[in-house]
């Protein structure tokens, strides 16, 4: 069994790790591999802060019924447009 984690691996175990996919070994040597390396320490306190935004900014999606209507409708705006 390996403990320490090269640089390509530690970004996908942070990745894992912000999406509640990794196991308890896994974030155990992202730890010991983010004491060690700054780099990946970077890429992780940025993926932390990326996170963070994304879900304080609350962002309000369309239902699929209304994408089909808008889709439906810009369809009809640009064949009637065409028709001119």
């Amino acid at each position: 069994m390996k403990f320490f984690l090269k640089c390509d691996e530690a970004v996908h175990v942070c990745d894992k790790s912000q999406y509640k996919e990794a196991g308890f070994l896994d974030k155990l040597m992202l730890k010991m591999h983010l004491l060690m390396c700054k780099l990946c320490r970077g890429y992780s306190k940025r993926n932390v802060k990326l996170t963070k935004t994304i879900h304080s900014a609350n962002i309000k999606t369309l239902r699929p019924e209304e994408k089909q209507l808008l889709k439906v409708r810009l369809q009809q705006e640009i064949k009637d447009g065409q028709q001119l």
